[in-house]
């Protein structure tokens, strides 16, 4: 099965590297396009639609490679419902109330097809089961997980590349737990992302639209509960929200600025981490590549969740092993202060303009933007003497 995802992974980024061009033809001609907006981050008015070109590799290599399960098929099922749905939506703009109801009916589809969780194994608490209760679940989850991709769609080739590096993550976990099935799909899922990211990375020649973004989030979501969560592994419930950690805070960052002010949750603004960066100076590649980073950093530890070996089956812990685990939580932590502490930085401007004035009266306002700037550049973060 391992070299079935292999292949599957290389047939879905030819497949996907191959459509994507003709998709964006098609979006051109019938109108599908992405005019530019004060939220959006792109130069020109740019192609959707490119989830139909994941879509169109997904399926090939899906039926090519994957045992065709009753739950693959519910997967591949809502994944062709949830995809014609956000293409009509790319195309015509679809209300929330329409888009939110073609998504749980995706999602129900994979529910009623046996992709639910019904019993999970959570640290110090041991197996928990959900009965019918995991139904409901596992809509809730797939409908929330096909939003958050959605919602961290808004800058060349970042949802792709986040997509990748999760579902890349997800295999190799799936593998080892003994879900091949879902390995193989995931491993598929990274190559149709890759494969569009080709075309998507900036500057994108297409963008994946939502018929992509809620694609990705259907099949990570499906990968999830039959990979990881439908296992007696421990980690099962820990290793998607690792893996997952930067959509996740990003999502729940924006939602809670949302409902602070007062504002609808699905109104799209400009307070997502990739708007941030971006109002700091940062280029849209630059940008991209720090969320990847901070993404394979957290995909790492999860892998490592896995396969380190830093206690027995008793609970008791190899200490050289354990150490190993705890320098990796402390890179994965490190890298996520470092982010927070960018993304903090306009705040940190005001702060470091009254310790400057403070300790200089006569500082500018230029001299305090290039402070910020080389704190920025270099990551060092000069002391000041608060008495001064």
């Amino acid at each position: 099965m391992k070299d079935d995802a292999l292949l599957g992974f290389l047939v879905a980024l030819v497949v996907a590297a191959l459509l994507t061009p003709l998709v964006a033809r098609l979006a051109r001609r019938v109108g599908a396009v992405d005019a530019m907006t004060e939220r959006g981050l792109a130069r020109d008015a740019t192609p959707l639609l490119g989830g139909l070109a994941i879509f169109g590799a997904v399926i090939a290599a899906a039926l090519l490679f994957v045992p065709l399960t009753t739950p693959v098929k519910g997967i591949l099922g809502g994944a062709a419902l949830i995809t014609a749905v956000g293409a009509i939506d790319d195309w015509r703009a679809l209300g929330a109330g329409p888009k939110l109801a073609g998504q749980i009916a995706a999602a129900l589809i994979l529910v009623l097809s046996g992709v639910s969780m019904d019993i999970v194994t959570l640290p110090f608490v041991g197996r928990v089961e959900f009965n019918e209760a995991g139904d409901v679940l596992t809509l809730i989850g797939l409908v929330g997980l096909m939003n958050i991709v959605n919602f961290s769609d808004g800058i060349d080739g970042l949802a792709a590349g986040v997509c990748a590096i999760s579902a890349a993550a997800f295999a190799i976990i799936a593998f080892d737990l003994g879900k091949d099935a879902a390995g193989v799909l995931a491993a598929i899922t990274t190559g149709a992302a890759v494969g569009f990211l080709v075309h998507n990375f900036h500057p994108a020649a297409v963008f994946m639209g939502d018929c992509g973004a809620l694609l990705l989030g259907l099949l990570l979501g499906g990968v999830i509960v039959e990979g990881s969560l439908k296992t007696n592994a421990v980690i099962a419930l820990i290793v998607p929200l690792v893996v997952l950690a930067v959509p996740f805070l990003d999502t729940g960052f924006v939602v809670a600025k949302r409902i602070k002010y007062g504002r609808p949750v699905y109104r799209a603004d400009t307070n997502h981490f990739h708007h941030r960066l971006n109002r700091l100076g940062f280029s849209q590649r630059r940008t991209v590549l720090y969320l990847y980073a901070w993404t394979f950093t957290m995909a790492g530890l999860a892998v490592a969740l896995r396969f380190i070996p830093y206690s027995d089956d008793g609970g008791h812990l190899h200490v050289g092993w354990t150490l190993l685990m705890g320098v990796c939580f402390v890179v994965a932590i490190a890298a996520s202060v470092y982010l927070v502490v960018v993304l903090e930085i306009l705040k940190l401007r005001r702060v470091r303009a009254w310790q400057l004035r403070r300790q200089d009266p006569d500082t500018s306002e230029h001299e305090i933007d290039d402070e910020v700037q080389r704190e920025l550049e270099t990551g060092e973060f000069r002391a000041l003497d608060p008495h001064s």
